[in-house]
């Protein structure tokens, strides 16, 4: 890799001066002003506080590799050791490195400054570089760049959830909570948005009647997701699951209360993962899981539990990208009467039309609108 010097922007830390500046308004009445000198530099920024400094990078000699926009130093590799972050409490990340030891890291200042629609710089998952500073501590010097990621908008930023992992495992219960079919959808377009192979994972499968399901499970299998019926209590689609997570990197997600801590001490005995039960008044998850953390497997690979979900609303997508997350539309889109159709109130839309036929479901295509509206809604 080569080596290039780029200034960079940093977060800001004011919008305007900390305090009004009234305190010299008695400046000429108390005689001082013969005394004043002449000032000729600005000390301010001009207009709004500015922050900038000078990195030196590392820049791949095929820039086609550079996947990720967060601009990272260069790091001395001889004194640095490489690791993973398997999970962050707080302000402190914990790395594994590759001989198996176990840091408790911060992150380096000028990290943390770095300007970045990211909430945070370093999440789990992240491939990092550290230097160890005493013990089992250390300092996060730089954040090898991203595959797979599982992210979502949280106060109009980018809250990425997990980072390097191959598939994403949907967890949704069929009762207690209430399946929530708008949700899974809003999961597949996150997926494909991350690149990450998405698995759908039916959990509670006990507690209801597999007919009425049939329908639902057959759309998803048409656009070549595997689907899963799950349950703790039977066994039910507990090997298949395991054998799906074999040497792979996985990230479960869901809401909470939906059993993705429950199926992964049933995948793997042993992990004690703290569970609890569903609200009796709203039918709502009780957060137990409260970190996202890599857990190694027996069975070879990496799976990570997540928090529960309340929502998922999708970072950085304008509303006409909304009609490429819905594969089954592509075969109708060039028979609609404009070019530009939002398939939402034109006449002569196809895709309302193969509604109407049943050649699309009625249920995707209201997932369709409310993704949209979202979507115009933040934008």
């Amino acid at each position: 890799m080569a080596k290039k010097k780029t200034r960079v922007d940093l977060r800001k830390n004011r919008a305007k001066p900390p305090r009004e500046n009234t305190w010299t308004s008695g400046f000429r009445e108390h005689g001082y002003e013969e005394d004043a000198t002449v000032a000729d530099e600005r000390v301010r920024a001009k207009g709004d506080i500015s922050r900038k400094r000078t990195i030196i990078e590392e820049v791949p000699d095929n820039p086609g590799e550079q996947t990720q926009t967060t601009l990272m130093p260069a790091i001395d590799e001889s004194v640095c050791l490489q690791g993973r972050v398997i999970r962050i409490h707080g302000l402190q990340s914990i790395v594994e490195a590759k001989d198996g030891r176990i840091f408790k890291c911060s992150v380096r200042g000028l990290l943390k400054n770095l300007q970045t629609d990211e909430r945070s710089v370093v999440t789990t998952g992240d491939r990092v570089w550290f230097l160890v500073s005493g013990g089992d501590e250390g300092v996060i010097e730089r954040v090898e760049p991203r595959f797979g990621v599982l992210t979502r908008e949280s106060r109009r930023r980018e809250h990425v959830l997990v980072a390097n992992v191959d598939q994403l495992v949907i967890v949704m219960s069929l009762v207690e909570p209430d399946l929530k079919p708008h949700l899974i959808d809003r999961y597949l377009a996150s997926a494909q948005t991350g690149k990450l192979a998405p698995i759908l994972c039916l959990n509670k499968a006990d507690l209801v009647e597999h007919a009425n399901l049939q329908s639902m499970i057959g759309s998803y299998a048409q656009l070549g997701i595997p689907t899963l019926l799950t349950s703790v209590r039977t066994g039910q689609g507990i090997p298949q699951l395991r054998e799906l997570l074999a040497d792979r990197s996985t990230v479960f997600s869901g809401q909470s209360g939906v059993g993705k801590s429950s199926l992964l001490n049933a995948i793997q005995p042993g992990l004690a993962l703290r569970v609890s039960t569903v609200s009796d008044v709203n039918q709502k998850g009780r957060h137990t899981t409260t970190t996202a953390e890599l857990i190694r497997l027996e069975t070879g690979g990496w799976v990570v539990d997540t928090p529960g979900v309340r929502q998922l609303q999708l970072w950085d997508i304008r509303p006409e990208e909304i009609e490429g997350f819905f594969p089954e539309f592509r075969a109708f889109v060039p028979g609609c009467s404009f070019p530009d159709c939002t398939h939402t109130h034109e006449a002569g839309c196809a895709i309302k039309r193969a509604v109407v036929r049943r050649q699309i479901s009625v249920r995707r295509f209201h997932s369709y609108i409310g993704m949209r509206n979202g979507m115009a809604e933040t934008a």
